[in-house]
């Protein structure tokens, strides 16, 4: 196995994790550069949510090893879970505190002092444009804002890499905007950003580099212009769509709909 390289904040190799006889992740190895935005992209059943599993350390790998920001994973699980945030795809939110009590908890969890943890709750609500619902119960935000304030719970603590699995899934085109421009702002502040998304046109506008994940196994990765030069593409729908493959029913005809109502 290598050593830690430094310049990287996520390097895999050789993962494999296994359910029963099922393969999910089958030998995936993949390295993101500190501060990069990476879009892992891929079908659904590729192995993206598991991929992540593997990287925050939610599931130990049956095989490989991980890096993040230079530091081994399974030999310093804690250590480095103190340096990442994780905001899943099935939000799990206590729903009982309000906004502005949630965040403080976060905060403080992570061993944050109380004046810092209100300190940076209140920033990160004004940032994600949630300080006019900040005193309202968790249980009564839409999606949208639930989605909101799980990203500000995972960055209060000022982690390095932040995983994000498919944090625009069911939200409205307001919402949308504003995790974008979240996104945008921790990029700009140096986190290092991993995400699954299928919404191909958010990676395209977003993501610095890519990764394409078919069956378990990495199948394309590289700088989004390495990407597209690569391929002769104007989009990573365009790369997806080679790598990956099309969608099955392009062009499929349905022989017996004729728009009559006959």
């Amino acid at each position: 196995m290598s050593e830690p390289r430094n310049d990287l904040a996520i390097d895999g190799e050789g993962l494999v994790k296994r359910f029963g006889t099922f393969t999910a992740v089958d030998g995936l190895s993949l390295q993101v550069p500190r501060g990069a935005f990476y879009a892992f992209l891929g079908p659904n059943g590729a192995g993206k949510s598991t991929t992540i599993a593997l990287l925050t350390g939610i599931y130990r790998a049956d095989a490989g090893r991980i890096h993040l920001l230079g530091r081994d994973l399974q030999a310093n699980p804690l250590e480095v879970k103190r340096l990442i945030g994780v905001v899943p795809e099935d939000l799990a939110l206590f729903e009982r505190l309000t906004g502005r009590q949630y965040l403080v908890f976060c905060g403080r969890m992570y061993g944050l002092t109380s004046d810092e943890a209100e300190k940076r709750t209140e920033e990160l609500l004004q940032l994600t444009e949630l300080a006019f619902k900040a005193d309202s119960l968790v249980a009564d935000y839409s999606k949208g804002m639930r989605r909101r304030i799980a990203i500000a719970a995972a960055v209060i603590h000022g982690p390095g890499v932040l995983f994000l699995d498919e944090p625009f899934e069911g939200i409205d085109v307001v919402a949308s905007a504003v995790v974008r421009e979240l996104l945008k702002e921790l990029k700009r502040s140096g986190v290092t950003l991993f995400l699954t998304t299928h919404v191909l046109e958010i990676a395209d506008k977003l993501a610095t580099h890519a990764g394409f994940i078919r069956a378990g196994k990495i199948v394309e990765a590289g700088t989004v212009p390495e990407l597209l030069e690569r391929h002769k593409a104007t989009s990573l729908e365009d790369v997806f769509n080679v790598v990956v493959g099309s969608p099955v029913a392009k062009g499929a005809k349905l022989s017996w709909v004729s728009g009559t109502g006959t």
